[in-house]
């Protein structure tokens, strides 16, 4: 196996843009780990990412789209002839035709298709009775299987014929003479056993079994926390799909930490860096409008105020306090639920101790920071009666932010909505909207009667 050379992105980059250099590129490039390789066509302009990827091997084509961002290889598919497309799929594995169904066109699926042999293509309808989030349609096929009759000798010729390169093969999978899942041994069981003993004594009894049906996310937390290099991925009715290794499963759980932080801020994490100007303006305008309406909610909450405001200048200086110290504590909640949910750490009986917790912490923090918060207007702008005012719609503000930060995630999972896609969106608006009701109600009762 060749050892891949050390990523240097800006250099890669700085490459791509020279003539010179493109031969002496192409030839790192095809050095490079498949994730490595992707990453490193992404960070390129389309022009000069195209001219890269073209450069390639076939293989290595395939390879790369595979590990790219969808928008990333979509940008390359919509360069390409039917000539090039084809010669594509042409390379193309069925685990290659799942990961590029939905980009492909249907003309190039069907001309895939009919190159597959039966077992292939009767893998790849299997895969395609289970959704596209679950673990069913993703399992990998590159495994080593026994029936469970064999013995010790025939495991061992399996192991032995392994290519050098071979990645997390240290365990195979027993099945029946119908296919069914019997249990999985590893190589280590082997050590020093009899050739003739029987497989099936070395069967290890507690690995745990990935559901095809299971969620993608839920399988690759389940095999990284099972501390085996693999997990065998079963049907409903207890036929062997595949395997999920190690290595698919943390690549799983880092597409689902960069998704979630990616819709923190209203993006789709599958988003082409390079994307055209108007695909990318489009897919924003969408946040853009919604944070557009929750800010004219807010303009006209504070526009209910409108006398209170020219008679009490002060008001309109300290109102952003008020707003950014709700939305802050709101956040700190919500960052935590979201990551709760995500973890499956919050059930029916732990949600109402969080909430009291929560509530608990607002109210001690509120205090604290309305304290100090008043004392500072009470020197600013010489009035206790301001100060006052400012640090009671804060404690107000943090409290309801809280509650708010707990209810939000909770009800938009009921929902199915990604808390992480649209939460912040909803919980800025309620602090905005109840930070200015509260501090501008508080100061037309108090400052104007």
């Amino acid at each position: 196996m060749v050892e891949s050379q050390h990523l240097d992105i800006e250099e890669i980059v700085r490459d791509s843009f020279d003539e010179d250099e493109l031969n002496q590129l192409l030839t790192r490039l095809t050095e490079l780990e498949p994730s490595e390789l992707a990453l490193a066509l992404e960070s390129m302009p389309l022009e000069q990412r195209l001219n890269c990827w073209l450069g390639l091997a076939a293989e290595d084509q395939v390879s790369a789209l595979t590990h790219m961002r969808v928008d990333a290889r979509e940008n390359i598919f919509k360069q390409l002839d039917d000539q090039q497309l084809r010669t594509l799929v042409e390379e193309m594995e069925v685990d290659d035709l799942l990961e590029l169904l939905e980009e492909l066109p249907p003309r190039l699926y069907d001309y895939a298709c009919s190159r597959l042999d039966a077992s292939q293509r009767r893998w790849l309808e299997i895969a395609l009775t289970y959704d596209e989030d679950q673990c069913g349609r993703y399992a990998d096929h590159d495994l080593l299987i026994l029936n469970k009759n064999a013995r010790v000798r025939d495991a061992i010729r399996l192991f032995q014929s392994l290519p050098e390169d071979a990645e997390y093969q240290e365990t195979l999978f027993v099945i029946d003479r119908t296919g069914r899942y019997a249990g999985q041994v590893s190589a280590s069981r082997l050590l020093g056993r009899g050739s003739h003993l029987p497989i099936e004594s070395f069967i290890d009894d507690e690995a745990p079994v990935v559901d095809g049906q299971l969620d993608l996310d839920q399988g690759s937390d389940m095999v990284s926390r099972s501390g085996y290099t693999a997990l065998a991925v079963v049907s409903a009715e207890g036929k062997l799909l595949g395997r999920l290794s190690i290595g698919e499963a943390l690549e799983n759980v880092r597409r689902s930490l960069e998704s979630q932080f990616m819709h923190t801020a209203g993006l789709d994490e599958e988003e082409d860096l390079f994307a055209p100007v108007f695909i990318s303006a489009k897919r924003r305008a969408v946040w853009l409008g919604i944070n557009l309406l929750t800010a004219f909610l807010a303009a006209w909450t504070i526009g209910l105020f409108e006398a209170t405001l020219q008679e009490v200048v002060a008001l309109a200086v300290l109102m952003p306090i008020v707003a950014s110290m709700g939305g802050i504590a709101g956040s700190q909640t919500l960052t935590l639920m979201i990551r709760g949910l995500a973890l499956e750490q919050i059930t029916e009986q732990t949600y109402v101790a969080l909430l009291r917790k929560e509530i608990g912490v607002a109210a001690l923090n509120g205090l604290l920071w309305s304290i100090v918060i008043a004392v500072i207007t009470f020197f600013w702008f010489g009035s206790w009666l301001i100060g006052g005012i400012i640090g009671v719609a804060i404690i107000i503000n943090i409290i309801i932010a809280a509650i708010c930060g707990v209810f939000i995630p909770r009800w938009l999972d009921k929902l199915e909505i990604d808390p992480a896609l649209s939460g912040s969106v909803i919980l800025t608006t309620v602090t905005d909207v109840v930070g200015f009701f509260a501090f501008l109600g508080l100061g037309s009762l108090f400052l104007l009667a």
